[in-house]
């Protein structure tokens, strides 16, 4: 029977086995580091004629170099503790393509336990590599559909949630404020029953934009909180710039001028704005501070709506 460790055997049923099988089989010689067999079907794949493969220089050096050092080293270290192993990495082609990998390497050990050889075969996982990165893209977007409101387009309530512990966080560390506005469309209710859920649902994204048009720093958020109801958040912002954005805000929905035949304003569209800015402290909770600044949005709802109430700053 046949060494199934010489790969390089002359046996002609073997050589068949080995040739006719997808894998790419292979064998390298410890001590000299060279190759002593490497299967046909390596042309194949990667374009490199068999003869071409002469010592693990070159097995190095047609891997992709992203890959090289983390392969090598580990590659390296499990040969060398005579530890079967397995590896995925990107192989180049001869016309500068690449071509996804795994290497499934059998030590054989000498007398002394050390290695001898290695012995392995090379499988083509392009296919499963690419549907893997399918999944993850699709994982992905699934996140951030999670964390979207799926009328607006804009970031949702649980995604201002998320923002607003991590900045809450940032800013008692350094010391800095954090704002809050809190939006509620006025008569939304008359609005609907007036025009239909259909020219509602287009009025809460036109708002929606208009307030996410209206920020300018780079970790401004706007979010839908709920209903008709909107959040934005200001990190690093004093009380002096959030009561600016706030008025921002109302000038750019005025600018709008949608009608709303039931509104004592003009017969448009209008909103009532809660302010808040807080300094965070350890005694002072997150939660404690939305409320604060959810009070002053009723307040201006109780005082006629289509105005702003500002919170006293929260230290």
């Amino acid at each position: 029977m046949a060494d199934v460790n010489d790969l390089s055997s002359d046996n002609a049923v073997y050589r068949t086995l080995l040739e006719s099988t997808k894998a790419i089989p292979w064998k390298i010689d410890w001590a000299s580091k060279r190759f002593t067999y490497i299967g046909p079907q390596i042309e194949a794949l990667l374009g490199w004629q068999p003869e071409s493969w002469i010592s693990v220089e070159d097995w190095a050096a047609r891997m992709h170099p992203d890959d090289r050092e983390g392969v090598l080293n580990f590659c390296v270290a499990q040969s060398q503790a005579g530890l079967d192993h397995e590896a995925d990495y990107r192989a180049l082609t001869k016309d500068n393509g690449h071509v996804w990998i795994r290497d499934v390497v059998h030590v054989v050990r000498n007398a002394e336990g050390g290695p001898e050889a290695l012995v392995g075969f090379m499988f083509d996982i392009s296919e499963r590599k690419k549907t893997e990165e399918k999944l993850l893209a699709l994982q992905k977007e699934l996140e951030a559909l999670s964390f979207k409101d799926g009328l607006t387009n804009i970031a949702n309530r649980r995604r201002f949630n998320a923002s607003l512990e991590l900045e809450w966080e940032s800013a008692r560390n350094n010391g800095q404020p954090l704002s809050v506005l809190m939006f509620d469309i006025d008569f939304f209710k008359q609005y609907n029953d007036l025009y239909g859920h259909i020219k509602g649902d287009r009025c809460l994204t036109d708002i929606a934009q208009t307030l996410n048009l209206a920020l300018d720093g780079p970790r401004d958020l706007v979010a839908r909180f709920g209903g008709e109801e909107f959040v934005v958040l200001l990190p690093q912002a004093d009380a002096t710039v959030a009561l600016k954005v706030a008025q921002r805000c109302e000038r750019l929905i005025k600018k709008q001028a949608i009608a709303h035949a039931q509104s004592p304003h003009g017969q448009r569209l209008t909103v009532s704005i809660g302010v808040g800015t807080v300094v965070p402290r350890s005694h002072l909770l997150p939660s404690d501070f939305i409320e604060a600044v959810d009070q002053q949005l009723y307040a201006a709802k109780r005082n006629g709506r289509n105005r702003i109430e500002v919170a006293p700053v929260a230290v």
